[in-house]
Order: C-alpha cells, then sequence, then structure tokens
C-alpha cells in the first residue's frame, strides 16, 4: 500500500493478510511504566498463503516476549523496527502473545496511552493502539476484545474499558482488578483505557425496548457540578436517534470520561467516550450558551457513533467520511430538532463558508474521499466531517426523509458488525429506494466547491419564467479535472407582494405545484421553464443552503433589500443581508485602495435597521444577520487578499450601522440588560442580541466602556462577562487591565475557563499590538506548552488574527512557524494543525508571499520534523504554482 515516497493510496487496497477474531489485554500499571501483555487469536485471510510472515504495528514499544500456541519464538524467527514486528513462517491458525512495556507518563504525543493530569487514558483513532502493544493496526481488523486492568487502588481507584463490567476484585499490596468484556467486534482504533481517581456522576436510560441503561460520567474532583448538562444532552441523544432511526444503545453501561489534555473534541470508544473537558464540562458560571450548546452537539454526536461509526466502521481510512460525515450530519438533526433548526442551518452554512470553502480553495483541499494521503491525521478535517455531512444531506433532499431513512435501515441491515465503505453507503440508499446515483458519487472523490451561476428570464406574453444554471468548479490544488456535479437547487419564486408563488414546471401536472421546488442541476447548463406566472418574480436560490455551493446571482440592491424583508426561507433572508454587506464591503476595498474614503449605502444601513428594530424577528435570527461576513470569507472574493482593507472597511460598515442606529441599539441594550438569566432558546437569543448591540456601540465611544464594565461586574453567567470582556480587550482602558486581572485571579482553578481568557486576548484585532500581547501572555504563570488545549487558545487565536498574523513585518508568520517547530517534538497533531494557518499562502501579494515562504521553508528545512507537519508545509508551498483559477 506505501509507495517510496510514503505516500498511501486508496486504489492500492487490498484486505489483511491475518484476521484477529478475539484479543484479550492484560495491563498491569506501575509508578513508572505499564506492562502490556496481549493474547490475540490469529487466523490468516482465505488468501494468504501458508507460512507466510506476519506484520504487527508497533511504535515506541519494548518488547520483552513473544510466544506463538504457548512456545517461545526464537529471535531468530522475529523482526523488530521501529515500526513493526515481523513473525516468519507462522501458522494458519494460532495464538500469539506478546509482552511489552510502555511509558504513558511521558508521552506527550498523547497517542496511545498517555498521562493527562493525573489520569492514565487513551487516544487511539487513527493509529494509536500501536504505540500500546503489537498489532494489525487498520480499522478493517475487527475483533472481540476482553480487558483486564490491575492498578494501585488509591491512586487509580477507577480502572475502565470497553463494553460491560465483568470483574473486579482487590488484590494484595493494595492493588485491585477490573475485567471489561466487550461483546461487540470492533477495531483497535476503538478500544479505550482510562485509570485515576474521579468524582462519578450516575444516571440511568431505559430504552425503547425496556432494558435500563446505567450513565456513568467521570471528571475531575470539583467538577461534580459541571456534568448535569452533558448527562441531559445524553439522554436526549438517546431517546432522539430511537425516535428518528430506530436505534437503541446496546451495551448495559454507557460512560464519558473528561480529561484536560486531548488533541480532540472528543472519542467515540465503543462504551466507553474520552472527552476533551472543554467538550463535556458547564454551568453558567463557566460556560457561555455556546459553550452550552457546543457540549449538546458533542455528547449527541460520540454518542450517535454507536451505530454509524462503531457497530458500522471504515474499511480503511480513505473512508473517514463514511461514519464522520453521516454522524454530523445526525448530529446537525438532532441539534436543529432540540433548537432552532433555521438558525442551526445558518451556522452550518457560515461554517461551511469561512472554513470549509476556504480549505477547498487552499493548498490542502481534498475530497470528502482522499485518494492519497502521507499522514492520515492530517484529513479530519471541515471537508471530511462538514462538507461530508452536507452530501449526507443532499441525499436526503433527493430522496426524501422517508427515503433517506428505509436507506439507514438497509445499510445497518446489510453492514451490521462490519467494516465497510462509502461506496457501500451508496448501494445500501440506492437499494432501498430502487434508485441509481452514478453521478451522485462525484461529491465524494472530486475536491472544490462549485459554482452555480443562474440566470431569470420572464416572458410576459407567455407568463413563464425560465432560470439557466451553469455549474464549474474552480481548479484545485491537485489540478484534476472536473465533471458535473449532482446538485439538488432548493427554490422559490416572490411575487411583488413577498408572498411565495406556486411553482409548476412546463409540460407538468398542476398537482404537482409547491411554492418549493428542488430542482437537480446535474449538466454543465440546466434550463427550467415555469408556467402561470403573473408577473415577473424575485428568485430565492439555494433554499435552506441546500447544497455547499457558491451561487452566484445578478441581484440588483433593491431585490436583495427586497429579499432580506420578505423571503420565506430563513436561511435566504439571512443571506440576502450577508450579499449586501459583502458587495458593499468589497466596493470600499477598492475606494480604500484609490486613496478615497468610502461609505455604506444609505438604503442598507436603513435596511440593517429593520433587523434592529422590529421586534416580531427571533431575536437569534437578527444577531446572525447583523454579523457582517468575517475576513476570511471576504478574502475569498477577492483576486489577491487584502486584509488590512478588509478588515478597514468591516469596521466602516460597524460603525455606520452604530451611528444611525445608536438609539435602537442602546434600548434594545438596556431592554434585555434587565431579564434574569434563562436558558430556554429566547432567552438564549435576546442575550445574543444584546450582547451584539453592546459590541456594535462599542464601536462609537468611550461610553460603551463603562457599558462594558458595569456588565462584567454585574454579569450572572459566562456569556455576559465574557461579551463585557472581549469589549474590553479593543481597548487601551484601564478598565480592560482591571477585568483581565480580576477574570485571572477568580478563574485561575478552571482549566477550560482561562482558555477563554488567553483567546479573548490573543483574538483582539482592535488591540494595535495583539502580537506583543500574545508574547506576554505566553510567559504567563498559568499557560501551559505542552497541553494541546492551551496552546491553541493562545496560537491557535493569534493565527486566527488575521489582521495581526498577516502583519506586514512577518512577525505573525515566524511566531506561528516558531510554534510548529517546537511543538512538533511532543506533538506532531497540533503542529501540523498550527501549520494551516498558512492556507491562504497562494493568494499573498508579492512582498508577504515572500515573507511567508521563508518560514515555511524553515519548517521544512527542519530536521526530523513529523510526516504531517511536513506534508502540510510542502502542500502549502507548492500550491502557489498549482492552484490556477479555471473553470470547466
Amino acid at each position: 500500500m506505501t509507495s517510496l515516497d510514503n505516500t498511501k493510496y486508496l486504489k492500492n487496497y487490498t484486505a489483511p493478510d491475518y484476521l484477529i477474531p478475539t484479543t484479550d489485554l492484560y495491563f498491569d500499571i506501575f509508578e513508572k511504566s505499564v506492562t502490556v501483555t496481549a493474547i490475540l487469536q490469529i487466523k490468516a485471510n482465505s488468501n494468504t498463503p501458508a507460512g507466510h510472515t506476519l506484520k504487527l504495528n508497533g511504535e515506541r514499544l519494548k518488547l520483552t516476549l513473544v510466544e506463538i500456541d504457548g512456545e517461545v519464538v526464537s529471535e531468530d524467527d522475529f523482526v523488530v523496527t521501529d515500526k513493526l514486528l515481523c513473525i516468519t513462517n507462522v501458522p494458519s491458525e494460532f495464538t500469539l502473545k506478546t509482552v511489552v512495556e510502555i511509558d504513558p507518563y511521558n508521552n506527550t504525543w498523547l497517542e496511545g496511552l498517555y498521562k493527562s493530569g493525573n489520569v492514565l487514558c487513551t487516544q487511539n483513532e487513527s493509529q494509536g493502539f500501536r504505540k500500546i502493544t503489537y498489532y494489525i493496526d487498520r480499522p478493517d481488523v475487527m475483533s472481540a476484545f476482553t480487558t483486564t486492568i490491575t492498578a494501585d487502588k488509591t491512586k487509580f481507584p477507577h480502572l475502565l474499558s470497553n463494553g460491560n463490567n465483568t470483574e473486579s476484585q482487590d488484590l494484595p499490596h493494595s492493588r485491585h482488578l477490573t475485567k471489561w468484556s466487550d461483546p461487540f467486534l470492533k477495531p483497535c482504533y476503538l478500544f479505550a483505557l482510562v485509570a485515576g481517581d474521579f468524582a462519578v456522576a450516575k444516571d440511568n436510560f431505559t430504552t425503547m425496548s425496556g432494558r435500563k441503561i446505567d450513565i456513568h460520567i467521570f471528571v475531575d474532583h470539583g467538577n461534580d457540578d459541571k456534568v448535569q448538562h452533558a448527562i441531559t444532552s445524553l439522554k436526549k441523544a438517546m431517546l432522539w436517534d430511537e425516535e428518528t432511526f430506530g436505534l437503541e444503545y446496546d451495551l448495559d453501561l454507557f460512560m464519558i470520561v473528561a480529561v484536560d489534555a486531548f488533541n480532540y473534541g472528543a472519542m467515540e470508544n465503543k462504551g466507553l467516550n474520552i472527552f476533551n473537558s472543554a467538550c463535556a464540562l458547564a454551568n453558567p458560571e463557566t460556560a457561555t450558551d455556546s459553550d452550552f450548546s457546543y457540549i449538546e452537539t458533542v455528547v449527541a454526536h460520540e454518542y450517535f457513533h454507536n451505530w454509524t461509526g462503531d457497530r458500522v466502521t471504515c474499511r480503511d481510512w480513505f473512508q473517514i467520511t463514511l461514519k464522520e460525515g453521516l454522524t454530523v450530519f445526525r448530529d446537525g438533526e438532532f441539534t436543529a430538532d432540540m433548537n432552532s433548526r433555521p438558525i442551526k442551518r445558518i451556522h452550518d452554512a457560515c461554517g461551511m463558508r469561512a472554513v470549509q470553502f476556504v480549505e477547498d480553495a487552499g493548498p490542502n483541499s481534498h475530497p470528502i474521499q482522499p485518494q492519497s494521503y502521507k499522514e492520515i491525521n492530517n484529513f479530519y478535517t471541515a471537508t471530511v466531517y462538514n462538507k461530508g455531512a452536507e452530501v449526507i444531506r443532499m441525499l436526503q433532499t433527493i430522496l426524501g426523509v422517508d427515503g433517506f431513512r428505509k436507506g439507514i435501515d438497509k445499510y445497518f441491515e446489510l453492514y451490521d458488525g462490519m467494516a465497510v465503505t462509502t461506496e457501500d453507503f451508496l448501494h445500501a440508499m440506492e437499494s432501498a429506494n430502487n434508485t441509481q446515483l452514478p453521478q451522485f458519487r462525484r461529491w465524494y472523490n472530486q475536491a472544490g466547491t462549485p459554482i452555480c451561476k443562474t440566470e431569470g428570464c420572464y416572458n410576459q406574453d407567455k407568463q413563464t419564467y425560465t432560470l439557466t444554471v451553469k455549474q464549474s468548479c474552480p481548479a484545485t490544488a491537485d489540478n484534476s479535472p472536473k465533471e458535473p456535479f449532482y446538485i439538488p437547487m432548493t427554490i422559490g419564486l416572490i411575487d411583488k407582494h413577498g408572498k411565495d408563488l406556486l411553482l409548476q414546471l412546463e409540460n407538468e401536472d398542476a398537482k404537482c405545484a409547491t411554492t418549493n421546488r428542488t430542482l437537480i442541476i446535474s449538466e454543465s447548463t440546466s434550463k427550467f421553464v415555469f408556467t402561470n406566472i403573473n408577473s415577473e418574480p424575485t428568485p430565492s436560490l439555494f433554499r435552506n443552503f441546500s447544497a455547499p455551493v457558491k451561487s452566484i446571482y445578478s441581484y440588483s440592491r433593491d431585490e436583495l433589500i427586497f429579499l432580506l424583508k420578505h423571503d420565506s426561507d430563513s436561511f435566504n433572508r439571512y443571506d440576502a443581508g450577508q450579499q449586501l454587506a459583502m458587495e458593499s464591503i468589497l466596493e470600499m476595498i477598492t475606494e480604500l485602495k484609490q486613496g478615497n474614503s468610502p461609505s455604506v449605502p444609505e438604503e442598507i444601513i436603513t435596511a440593517f435597521g429593520t433587523l434592529i428594530s422590529d421586534e416580531t424577528l427571533d431575536r437569534a435570527f437578527c444577531s446572525e444577520a447583523l454579523t457582517l461576513p468575517p475576513i476570511s470569507l471576504i478574502n475569498q472574493e477577492l483576486e489577491v487578499c487584502d486584509f488590512h482593507n478588509a478588515f478597514t472597511a468591516r469596521n466602516i460598515f460597524i460603525k455606520q450601522i452604530a451611528e444611525q442606529h445608536k438609539e435602537l441599539l442602546k434600548k434594545f441594550y438596556n431592554k434585555y440588560s434587565t431579564t434574569e438569566y434563562k436558558t430556554d432558546g429566547k432567552s438564549i437569543g435576546e442575550r445574543e442580541f444584546k450582547n451584539l448591540c453592546l459590541s456594535y456601540l462599542s464601536a462609537l465611544d468611550d461610553k460603551a466602556v463603562e457599558l462594558a464594565k458595569t456588565q462584567f461586574i454585574n454579569a450572572n453567567n459566562m456569556t455576559d462577562k465574557l461579551s463585557a470582556m472581549a469589549v474590553l480587550c479593543k481597548t487601551k482602558s484601564p478598565e480592560r487591565d482591571s477585568a483581565l486581572k480580576e477574570f485571572h485571579t477568580y478563574y485561575k482553578e478552571e482549566f477550560n475557563v482561562i482558555n477563554k481568557w488567553f483567546a479573548v486576548q490573543a483574538s483582539a484585532s482592535s488591540r494595535p499590538d495583539a502580537y506583543g500581547d500574545t508574547l506576554k501572555l505566553a510567559k504567563d504563570e498559568l499557560f501551559d506548552n505542552k497541553n494541546p488545549n492551551r496552546l491553541r487558545s493562545l496560537y491557535g487565536a493569534f493565527a486566527n488574527n488575521s489582521i495581526h498574523f498577516h502583519h506586514a513585518s512577518g512577525q505573525g508568520y515566524k511566531l506561528i512557524a516558531d510554534i510548529c517547530i517546537e511543538v512538533d517534538k511532543f506533538n506532531n497533531l497540533t503542529s501540523a494543525g498550527f501549520a494551516k494557518a498558512f492556507k491562504d499562502y497562494p493568494k499573498l501579494n508579492p512582498d508577504a508571499k515572500k515573507l511567508m515562504k521563508q518560514e515555511l521553508t524553515r519548517i521544512v528545512q527542519t530536521a526530523d520534523i513529523s510526516t504531517g507537519l511536513k506534508e502540510i508545509v510542502e502542500n502549502t508551498l507548492k500550491s502557489s504554482e498549482q492552484i490556477k483559477t479555471v473553470n470547466n
């Protein structure tokens, strides 16, 4: 599977030579090391010849014993390298026993078994298990695991693993033993072990078949008051999955463990989910409304993996979107049902545009099913997850909700307990619905964001309206050819009174007419004719963000204002405002380049004012609609990135809104400041709107500093306190310094809260020296340069602070390059993540590009950098020549 340059290709997949039907693991945990004994029942695959060599993956292991069927294997019959244990002339079926020693206490990579605080825990996706014991570490080798753990009972009173607890006993010398058995086959990446001393929150859930499931959540002592939201979220998710997809939990116990040092958000290990504490712990004093929402989503996501990821898993790592895209879609539907479906859709689309579209256009673009990779950990991306979820959503749109459910049922009927591919998933969907979707598969293997350019033509005499859609796809980093995608476009036509028209296609029965129609764009040019249209309408295209595409239509300013006021589709109403803002910002950037002093047209500022004044509108929607496009999105529309002018133009827009609607902003800030703290959707929306008003007012004068100071002092929840501090952090005022000091002192024992303290300062774009602030913060007593959460809270926030990261001196580039090189020595996953900050390299101006190239070259020339970091940086350096803007 591996070429000379270590690149792995999907086309070269072959089945494993050997299978492991059962795995028995024994962990003896001691003060300085852990002894791992693995007893594996191994069986040659059907095409494996007798006497073949068994190759087991293993890294950073000290091997002390190898036995086959109870006999010690001679050193002449096996070879150990830094990555493999190779045993020659093995039988077709046998028992292999290995004993290794590992050092989790000094494992800074946070893969395999490692120490987080006073806890030992695992992270094995994608290839961490090979750092625990010798094994065939690939997802298509599925096994029934039993795990026995012994440790000091005082230091590690809780010993946890997958499945059900089948034995517990005390041992001599203050040690104890627990045994776990998981009856379901799983690949080793889903294996988990946790040893520690925890506070335990317990609850239970009764399934639709009447089974009682125990729920245990393990957290550090003192965090007991922060687990109820996670428990409530889990029980909601369990009920929702039964009601929506008929999927019931299958073990007797569901466990979550929260740890502070974790490379990811959470991990769906069968029956024992391990969470980054930021994704599990919350109370109003320490978590924002966004945190509460995110925790609900992540808890649901990991639980939903029990079926879409655990019971049915990936054949190989090219199939990650099989489990992640599908599960992100499922958690998105859950979140929409639990909260506001329109707001959830806006959030999803914003994330796609601000992150995934940028990724698609950047140096590390890839399809949702990559065709090759050097380091698989580089492909846990917005493309694989979020675009993958949008692809699943399009399938539901095309097949209908009932048809999609039939496809899901067929998927589990055919593949439960198996490791499969995206092609198997699509086969289940087609089989259940008696249809074929060959062209739809291009979403899986073609990178890039399609562009759909639409033109409308009204014929008064025939009373018809014709839509012509031309699709294309810009070239991506691989310069691969692009064929037409299969795109569902949901549309509406709106009359001059703001009412949706009934839509009947030419030569179609009038009974088929509806106000929303989903059209399929499958050719380079597609044409649709609607009849019985009495007057020229305004089209509403790609309603509900029905496909992850860039939609282009030459709306006039008046038409966009009309849609902002009248479109019945919440997403398109929001998007009309975004288009108005984007067009105005782009015009101002041009003016700024010419040395002029631009302003926003009066009618646009007035239109945005209606969003503030209209109290019948959902305040959460108003907050989204009044949030201007981010700088990352603005630069997508420019041939050459212009961070300074984009920042300036955006601030001009904000200030004009604040100036013209100052009294309205004050009115609603005061109105919603008087309400008590509640967590229902309406209250959350009002709180968000209040803090948006404060942010706008802060663009005017120092009086907002006093408002922010008062809010900071009086806040009874983290949402209000952090919002006030963010406003203060824009300033040079003594109130800023006082608030930061008070926050630091009060919350210094709250790990996740202090991460917010670092991030809010490093991301303060209006500060003249955010770079200097970042350097000072790195010396703070609470900064831990080995913890990935802490590193991301500071340097990740700074790297996303584009106006300072892209400073003309190049100091921002040098800082993040330094961090990549230093962090790579002990955590290559985190270093590779930081390297993605250089994604704008192809679109920089010559001076900035030269400075960034110096830093990228310095990284790639550093001795012994990891494969993952090197792959990201080399792709970035090559991208300037590779990426060309061409259409089919």
